[in-house]
């Protein structure tokens, strides 16, 4: 009987061991998951971003959303625009984040801080930073525009790539991509200023 009951307590201890060791091995991955998920959280609050609302020019109806945001040395926008003529329009990024005027032109040109002939977004033969490109609208005047680079910052000290103090503009026509010095767009047809 003794024998029994001294073999019933060498198990008890040993069962006890091994539970101690298993909660030791799940303190441990439940430790290695919280570092993983502070590293997670430190990355996104790296993530910078800005939204303004579009208003209409020009008589116009356009209005919309833009938002930018930048992680990891990449600055994307999205544009959700309303109130189009169905087709394409041109979007471009202009020099002074001054929306007052009715028309749009107190935006001044199109933004150019390495001053390169006005072209079509990557060209070999140059173009401008805010040259962003054309979009379509929908049959009901509806368009989202999303684009994405690495040379745009939002707020920092590199002039040449910082789009704080610009303006977002929609343009009632297409941009042929030659024109000198804006694309021959036609009206500005929506405003944005992008002030931090």
């Amino acid at each position: 009987m003794k024998k029994l009951q001294l073999i019933g307590l060498i198990l008890v201890l040993a069962i006890s061991y091994q539970c101690k060791d298993a909660k030791k091995e799940t303190q441990e991955t439940m430790s290695d998951e919280v570092e993983a998920t502070e590293v997670i959280v430190e990355e996104v609050v790296d993530v910078e971003i800005i939204t303004f609302k579009m208003e209409p020019k020009s008589e116009s109806m356009v209005q919309g959303e833009v938002t930018f945001t930048e992680s990891d040395g990449m600055v994307s926008m999205s544009a959700v625009l309303s109130g189009l003529t169905e087709g394409e329009h041109a979007i471009h990024i202009h020099e002074k984040a001054d929306c007052s005027s009715d028309d749009g032109k107190s935006t001044g040109g199109h933004w150019n801080p390495t001053h390169e002939p006005h072209g079509k977004w990557g060209a070999v033969e140059g173009y401008h930073k805010g040259d962003i490109g054309n979009f379509t609208a929908d049959e009901e005047g509806n368009a989202v525009v999303e684009f994405e680079t690495d040379q745009w910052c939002l707020g920092c000290d590199d002039e040449n790539k910082n789009i704080v103090g610009k303006a977002v503009i929609v343009h009632q026509g297409v941009d042929d991509f030659t024109s000198q010095p804006s694309g021959a767009a036609g009206p500005r047809v929506s405003c944005t200023g992008i002030i931090n």
